[in-house]
């Protein structure tokens, strides 16, 4: 029972952390879209910096460049590192733990290369 319970926090803490980021960003847009139906209802001008701004803010997702996927790179290079750091330090005292945290910290290592292979591919050429 107890075990159930556990699975069931690991993957209900997982499920929020994903789930509860993209509700709150919902639940700002329709906040935003409501406050200007409501002024456009009352008749109030609406000023152009207002209108570009909900605009905008229509694809959140940052724009692709070589300084982002350097630093995403980076920090998915650091991951990976510190997952294979993590069981080359267990491997001290359960020796059988080194390899399977190792190959855990590969495929981090090898997105953060990727990343980092993009940036100094899609630079600007000015």
């Amino acid at each position: 029972m107890e075990a159930i319970f556990i699975v069931g926090i690991i993957f209900g803490s997982i499920t929020a952390i994903i789930v509860v980021p993209f509700w709150l960003r919902s639940q700002e847009r329709i906040r935003v879209q409501e406050t200007l139906r409501a002024a456009i209802e009352n008749g109030q001008a609406m000023p152009t910096e207002a209108l570009e701004n909900a605009a905008r803010n229509v694809d959140l997702r940052p724009q692709p460049s070589s300084g982002r996927d350097l630093r995403t790179g980076i920090i998915w290079l650091g991951i990976g590192l510190g997952l294979c750091a993590f069981g080359v330090a267990l491997g001290f005292e359960e020796p059988d733990s080194t390899m399977p945290l190792v190959a855990m910290g590969a495929f981090p290592i090898f997105i953060g290369l990727a990343f980092i292979a993009l940036s100094f591919l899609n630079r600007p050429k000015s």
